[in-house]
């Protein structure tokens, strides 16, 4: 399973970004798609994640300001960032929960850095 993530870039505080990752290889089955983040000196974190029967789920942070969507036939995911901060400064990663050749897990993308100015 590869995923190829895209989007990512310079925008100052208050601006908008568009994610996108696009999932490729013999995929059984994927239960969700998901956006995480990881900040300098932090741990990674779930920014938001689509999963089984279009529900839902996004960081207490980004709520009312991204909005994750999916397309179930193309095996895509997408962030849209919206009045982006500074704290939103991090590297984005791309995962994948499903069942491959290689088993039931959760797959990971290269990453996206996307970088905020106050």
């Amino acid at each position: 399973v590869q995923l190829q993530a895209s989007g990512g870039g310079w925008v100052q505080a208050g601006g908008s970004l568009r994610l996108s990752c696009a999932a490729s290889g013999t995929i059984f089955s994927i239960d969700a798609m998901a956006w995480y983040r990881q900040a300098p000196g932090k741990q990674r974190e779930l920014v938001a994640q689509h999963g089984v029967g279009g529900r839902t789920e996004y960081a207490d942070s980004v709520k009312g300001r991204f909005t994750i969507s999916r397309d179930y036939a193309k095996k895509t995911v997408s962030l849209e960032m919206e009045s982006l901060k500074p704290e939103d400064t991090a590297v984005y990663y791309c995962a994948l929960l499903g069942l491959s050749r290689q088993g039931y897990q959760n797959y990971w993308g290269q990453g996206t850095l996307v970088t905020v100015s106050s």
